[in-house]
């Protein structure tokens, strides 16, 4: 059975850190494109950044390009998000994701951050 767990998340200043990990369970992390989203109360869930399955190449959204750094940890089955320089606009609900192939896609319940002085 498929499970992804987000924590880390939590309330930080402004050019602040938080590394938020998604714990996979039910398939293992370096087979598929994982991704991280987040979403704001009322907006769309908008794609932070993914990490590919063989090569590991990653890609980030403009407004966290520099910022923010997506890695995985083989042994652990686990997926972060580093981020640095946080900024107000970061606020959201941060979600991991898992693509199938056949096109079904999980979500985790999603980590709460909060960037506020």
């Amino acid at each position: 059975q498929v499970q992804l767990a987000e924590s880390g998340g939590g309330l930080v200043q402004p050019g602040g850190s938080l590394r938020l990990s998604c714990a996979a369970s039910g398939f293992t992390v370096t087979n598929y494109v994982m991704s991280w989203y987040r979403q704001v109360p009322g907006m769309e869930r908008e794609f932070v950044a993914n990490i590919a399955s063989t090569s590991g190449i990653t890609m980030y959204a403009d407004s966290v390009k520099g910022r923010f750094t997506i890695s995985r940890e083989n042994d652990k089955n686990t997926v972060y998000l580093q981020m640095n320089s946080l900024k107000p606009e970061d606020t959201a609900v941060y979600y991991c994701k898992l693509r199938l192939s056949g096109g079904t896609i999980y979500w985790g319940q999603g980590t709460q951050v909060t960037v506020s002085s």
